[in-house]
């Protein structure tokens, strides 16, 4: 069992720890209970590769700081087609499947305004970013007020347990 984070750096703007970050991931997950074999892509990318995205996916404009890209379909099962359905092999998923998570996308570029404007690191940033997408991808949201606030105060405890650290 396993969580695999693939991340990858594929801006030059900000300099990217990727095995950090990657780190941060699996230790977020596996503290929501992320268990079997599972795998997160974890994306840095320039302000033009997310502007699209943001542009082909939300129908925004501009860059954004961060994206996430939850898998939506369950994992099907595994076997021949003919057996789909019925009992039999291949009517239930195989104990250790690979789960594909989804993707989470963040724009150093962004991130490094926002630290300043909230007063912030640019690593402190990049951080409540990894975890706020992570979180996206398992299903948190902050439509409404109440959901906004359950999942800030999730993010601060997740930071706050992985990321900072007591001198």
């Amino acid at each position: 069992m396993s969580i695999d984070v693939f991340a990858a750096d594929e801006q030059e703007a900000h300099p990217i720890d990727v095995s950090r970050w990657a780190e941060l991931s699996r230790q977020v997950l596996a503290a929501r209970g992320i268990k079997g074999e599972i795998e997160v892509s974890l994306l840095f990318v320039d302000e033009d590769a997310m502007a699209a995205l943001n542009e082909q996916f939300l129908g925004r404009s501009g860059p954004t700081d961060v994206l996430s890209f939850p898998i939506e379909d369950a994992v099907g099962p595994t076997g021949r087609s003919p057996d789909l359905g019925g009992s039999g092999p291949g009517s239930v998923a195989e104990e250790g499947a690979l789960t594909l998570l989804g993707d989470v996308v963040i724009c150093p570029a962004v991130a490094a305004r926002n630290a300043g404007e909230h007063e912030v690191t640019f690593d402190d940033e990049v951080a409540l970013l990894v975890v706020h997408g992570l979180l996206h991808l398992l299903g948190l949201d902050h439509e409404q007020d109440v959901e906004a606030e359950r999942m800030e105060a999730l993010e601060q405890h997740l930071l706050t347990r992985y990321y900072r650290t007591t001198p």
